[in-house]
């Protein structure tokens, strides 16, 4: 059995948990997706309490390369323990998409790192990696636009995006969406982006879900936020 962290619990122990979890039947769903591991998130996250905040523990398990045990790993880490070079390597290691968006929504996002890492990762080559840096940018833009060029994210949009890699051009789409659900004085152009590059104006939608496609999901969020119907 392998060592034990500082609270008792093997890495081992915690590999057999997540193993007696895996549903095949949830691995092929995930599998089409990109993703590797075949564990309910329902049950994952319930794991991830039961354990609660085990930094040792959580390194040990991204260390595996197991795809259920790294993203048992973001739920139990604690992100400011982090240093800017690990974060920066983990998200390159992080190649599946359930891994990176967990890794950076729940990890990076909390480091004291972010803002350093969201301007080195935004031009980066690899388009994943690049996919971080659009994801922080993003968040500003909702959060704390003031030193944000949003006309210069804006031209980046419009030359890029619609050639851009599957999962930039998600990241990229998702920031011409917050722009113009955010910013009235932008959302003319960013509507008009969206309906002259077309990019995900035919992603299936589940019912009750609103559209990936820019113009759509702009106009539909500022209709809640006038109705009501969200904060």
């Amino acid at each position: 059995m392998s060592e034990k962290t500082p609270t008792g619990t093997s890495v081992d122990e915690v590999l057999a948990e997540l193993a007696a979890l895996d549903d095949p039947k949830t691995r092929a769903v995930n599998e089409r997706h990109g993703d590797d591991h075949g564990v309910n998130l329902g049950r994952l996250r319930a794991l991830a309490k039961r354990l609660r905040t085990q930094q040792d523990l959580a390194c040990r398990l991204w260390e595996t390369g197991d795809g259920a045990a790294r993203l048992l790993a973001t739920l139990i880490c604690r992100p400011k323990a982090f240093e800017r070079d690990e974060l920066d390597a983990m998200v390159r290691e992080a190649r599946t998409p359930k891994v990176h968006d967990w890794l950076v929504n729940y990890v990076v996002k909390k480091s004291p790192h972010a803002q350093e890492l969201r301007r080195a990762w935004f031009a980066d080559p690899d388009p994943v990696v690049a996919s971080a840096g659009w994801a922080l940018t993003t968040e500003r833009v909702a959060k704390k636009p003031e030193d944000l060029d949003l006309a210069g994210l804006l031209d980046v949009i419009e030359a890029q995006m619609k050639d851009a890699p599957d999962r930039l051009q998600w990241a990229m789409n998702h920031c011409l969406a917050q722009i113009g659900i955010e910013h009235v004085e932008y959302r003319t152009r960013a509507i008009a982006i969206g309906e002259r590059l077309h990019v995900l104006q035919d992603h299936p939608t589940s019912p009750g879900c609103t559209s990936p496609f820019a113009p759509v999901w702009i106009t539909e969020m500022v209709r809640r936020r006038s109705d009501g119907t969200v904060g």
